[in-house]
């Protein structure tokens, strides 16, 4: 599996940890950045992730921020991308599980590190259910091209 990670500065070191936590579990990792505690943007790094995601370079995405909220948005802007914030074990089952999500999204602020490992496991660890849950997967793959028109004037 291969999975690329992103953060902005605070979820820096968040990031890192998950880094090594995918490592000695066997995955590839692919690090979009950032690349200190420097300040920055997290749209960037959550496009970045989404990008490699949509276009079958990595498996998996996994994003963050200090909230995991405007990096999650940033993933979702990208065609293909169900990124899911999950702050529980059962957030990130229930994610993978009913909507296949693709990219998983973690708030550093709100999240120690070890509580976000073990929400890591739990999404990697748990399928997509499939079954009565295709056809709504089916339903939000549609919205990735329903907007795509010229622009309003």
């Amino acid at each position: 599996m291969r999975i690329a990670v992103g953060s902005d500065h605070p979820a820096y070191h968040l990031k890192e940890a998950v880094k090594a936590h995918l490592s000695d579990r066997g995955i590839d990792v692919v690090d979009v950045g950032t690349d200190s505690t420097e300040s920055t943007h997290y749209p960037k790094y959550g496009a970045a992730v989404g990008e490699l995601v949509a276009d079958g370079s990595v498996d998996r995405g996994i994003v963050m921020c200090g909230t995991g909220i405007g990096i999650s948005i940033a993933a979702n802007k990208i065609p293909g991308v169900r990124a899911a914030l999950c702050s529980h074990e059962a957030h990130a089952a229930l994610s993978r599980e009913h909507n296949d999500a693709n990219v998983l999204a973690l708030g550093a602020r709100f999240t120690a590190i070890e509580h976000a490992l073990s929400i890591v496991d739990t999404w990697l660890d748990t399928k997509f259910g499939g079954g009565r849950h295709e056809p709504r997967v089916d339903m939000l793959t549609a919205l990735d091209t329903r907007w795509k028109s010229s622009p309003k004037s």
